[in-house]
């Protein structure tokens, strides 16, 4: 059966433009197209579940954590099983029949109440509708797209933080009410430019306090980061390498190998992990694991150990390990080991560990080389009088967030240009993978500290913005007057709704690339330009004279 497609959510799409026979991901056109149905239906059950909250109800937990599981689900290089999708969209029908009976669908906007069939072959044959694909609508103002896609992937971004806070018991009414009322509002036929710019701003806000759930739930479970010294070199024995955001994942795999001989490896995104102070004590956690989540495919060849993906970030499995890899969570690809999930007890890692123990591991150690993590908002506040008493000395110049997610595409050595080209005078603060870009070169220190102060995960953009609002109050100014300036790497949809949230906080100047979205038209960039001064990087040398003033 033939089936179009048409995606543009992520920074790799096709030509800039959008992937129109197969994603750049490796996403099927098939796998598109239930993607695309399970998130009309989830704008419905958003817009039922609004009008519950409306008449003074609560959400119940299931439907609230479905919707955010079902979101996360379609989000880049997350999930690419069709009968996984499947079961999601049968689910959705579910829920919504019984929200549809709670509030009736008297008033509901066009394909509210949608109900999707319930095999994949059906699926697949639903034509063309005007809420299904991203462009399925001719007639649509293309700003009035632009800015409701930007909405549905912010909320995409969102439910990946919201999922990984209510593994850990921080549930939060404020989010999953914003979440679920944006999502209704993109069903609307007379909705503006400027109320969906609210919208988006709106978002931003609420991803803030997701956000902040997240971290809570982060250093509740296992402690502040700390200052970390962590091997980034080969050990030898039996291992596990971790992939993707989850800290639960990892602490009950660490629970489950202590005292097997099984190694542990972080990898991508989960580095930061080694510097939680209730999952370092593990002695078997022992470092990471190659780089950012693009060089899977050549690093996990012919690996002689399991891996185990937690969350977005999964490239297609090469033949030569795929035997050996694992999903669980939302992540899936057909054919490949998955890890059910039950709320109530932990996982089970037993047949991954036996696995690992068979394969015997590297042969041998590789000399050690270590690089230092930890620096969350705690760590670098605690220093917070030493860091201010250098920049009035004139020790510290100028501090530069330079972050974000990583990607394939050529012109991300920008980043590491950037690092290596920045004053000795300055100070890197980073997070997420795009750290993979410089985080292993040796910059040296600046004032005592070093140069590259690794704050953590993409998530952990809050404690970045908290450090900076700490900084401002400090020096009795505004944020934006603060010798600090953003240099964002941009891939998928965690990184549309951290930068909606750092424009919804006021933040401006922002340097972003290493292209722009390709799902913002020329005329809402320049809203963004001319209202928050956001720019596309050019060259190291120019941004970094354009920042300094450079002669």
């Amino acid at each position: 059966m033939d089936t179009a497609m048409f995606c543009f959510q992520c920074e790799q799409t096709a030509g800039s433009k959008g992937c129109t026979k197969v994603g750049v991901c490796s996403k099927s056109p098939e796998t598109a197209k239930m993607q695309d149905v399970l998130i009309l239906q989830l704008k419905g059950i958003g817009y039922y579940c609004n009008e519950l909250v409306n008449k003074g109800e609560e959400i119940c937990r299931e439907t609230a954590d479905f919707t955010m599981e079902g979101c996360f689900a379609t989000l880049t290089n997350v999930n690419f099983d069709n009968d996984r999708f499947l079961q999601y969209i049968k689910k959705a029908n579910k829920i919504k029949k019984e929200l549809i009976e709670k509030v009736g669908n008297e008033s509901a906007p066009k394909d509210a109440d949608f109900m999707a069939p319930e095999t994949v072959e059906q699926v697949l044959a639903l034509p063309d509708m005007p809420n299904l694909g991203v462009m399925d609508d001719e007639n649509l103002d293309m700003d009035i797209r632009s800015l409701r896609e930007m909405l549905i992937y912010g909320l995409k971004g969102m439910s990946a933080y919201a999922h990984h806070a209510f593994v850990q018991g921080g549930y939060d009414k404020e989010v999953v009410n914003g979440m679920v009322r944006f999502l209704g509002e993109t069903l609307r036929k007379d909705i503006t430019v400027e109320e969906l710019l609210n919208l988006n701003m709106e978002l931003g806000k609420c991803n803030f306090k997701c956000m902040e759930v997240l971290d809570n739930a982060n250093t509740g479970n296992y402690g502040h980061p700390e200052p970390t010294e962590m091997l980034i070199t080969k050990k030898k024995g039996p291992f596990i390498v971790v992939s993707g955001h989850d800290l639960r994942d990892l602490r009950e795999l660490l629970e489950q190998t202590e005292g097997k001989g099984v190694n542990i490896y972080t990898h991508g995104e989960m580095l930061p992990g080694c510097a939680y102070p209730e999952l370092k004590k593990h002695k078997y956690l022992i470092g990471n694991f190659g780089g950012a989540w693009q060089d899977q495919q050549k690093e996990f060849d012919n690996l002689p150990g399991c891996i185990l993906m937690t969350s977005n970030c999964l490239m297609k499995p090469r033949d030569s390990y795929k035997d050996r890899l694992y999903t669980t969570s939302v992540v899936g690809w057909d054919d490949v080991k998955h890890i059910e999930y039950n709320k109530d007890q932990p996982k089970d890692f037993t047949e991954m560990i036996n696995q690992a123990l068979e394969l015997g591991g590297f042969k041998e150690d590789e000399p050690e080389k270590r690089i230092t993590v930890g620096f969350g908002r705690n760590a670098v506040l605690s220093n917070a009088g030493a860091i201010i008493e250098a920049v009035k000395a004139g020790k510290i110049r100028h501090f530069f967030l330079v972050g974000g997610c990583d990607g394939a595409r050529p012109g991300r050595n920008y980043y590491t240009e950037f690092a290596e080209q920045s004053p000795d005078d300055t100070i890197i603060l980073t997070l997420a993978c795009g750290k993979f870009r410089f985080n292993k070169l040796d910059l040296g220190t600046v004032a005592g500290f070093p140069k590259v102060l690794d704050v953590g995960q993409c998530n952990d953009a809050y404690g970045a913005i908290q450090i900076a609002l700490a900084l401002a109050n400090a020096f009795e100014c505004d944020v934006n007057e603060l010798p600090l300036s953003y240099i964002i790497s941009w891939y998928e949809q965690k990184a549309v709704v951290v930068l909606l949230t750092m424009l919804s906080l006021g933040l401006k100047n922002i340097y972003l690339g290493p292209t722009l979205p390709a799902f913002v038209t020329p005329n809402i960039l320049q809203v963004l330009v001319d209202k928050f001064g956001l720019r596309p990087v050019s060259t190291p040398e120019k941004d970094l004279e354009e920042i300094l003033g450079k002669k």
